[in-house]
């Protein structure tokens, strides 16, 4: 009887001896086959201060270029979407601002954030765009900006600094809409003898 007791027991320390061990290689594969959250992870919005890494933006209705192309003077970023009722409605405006002469020490540049290329540009043909629009690929420009809701307007610097965000539709030729690109851009205006076009297509 001792010695069949002896056996048991064992026994019942070899299965859990095998147990433990198979509970521990079970974890320790679980570690390696949790994916890195922190890698993986997509861009992270840039807040206002700081300067945009710079990405190569696919053009809607010009070539591709990137957006530290437009380092050298002041920029307006507009984030839209063509399902987007508020964007399409602030579109005439952005496209009065860029004709503005007293608006020519800055850029304009539209970025679209459609999955459908050719329903954004179809929405830039209806609207006569002449402002240099572009399409946002795997949603780096949507990250970057922090276009949680559309449209989102984005002043940048001439050095790519982010100097305000505006969420909501404006009439940006409107005098307060021209104070506040004013106020923002202040000092970064060039001599009047050093003006260049705005971004805009003939």
């Amino acid at each position: 009887m001792i010695r069949f007791c002896y056996t048991i027991g064992k026994l019942v320390t070899v299965i859990s001896e095998r147990q433990f061990t198979l509970r521990l290689l079970t974890s320790i594969l679980l570690c390696f086959a949790v994916p890195n959250t922190t890698a993986i992870a997509g861009p992270v919005e840039t807040p206002i201060g700081v300067t945009l890494r710079d990405v190569t933006l696919q053009g809607l209705n010009g070539p591709p270029r990137k957006l530290s192309a437009f380092h050298g003077r002041p920029l307006l970023i507009n984030v839209w979407a063509s399902w987007c009722g508020p964007c399409r409605e602030e579109m005439a405006s952005l496209e009065r601002l860029a004709w503005r002469s007293d608006s020519h020490y800055f850029s304009i540049i539209g970025v679209s954030t459609d999955d459908d290329a050719d329903r954004a540009k179809g929405l830039l043909k209806t609207a006569n765009a002449t402002i240099s629009q572009f399409i946002d690929t795997g949603l780096q420009m949507e990250s970057m900006l922090g276009a949680t809701r559309l449209p989102l307007t984005v002043l940048v610097d001439g050095n790519g600094r982010v100097l305000e965000k505006i969420y909501g539709a404006r009439q940006w030729d409107s005098p307060d809409a021209l104070r506040l690109i004013d106020e923002t851009f202040h000092g970064a205006r060039p001599n009047s003898t050093d003006r260049r076009q705005t971004d805009r297509r003939p």
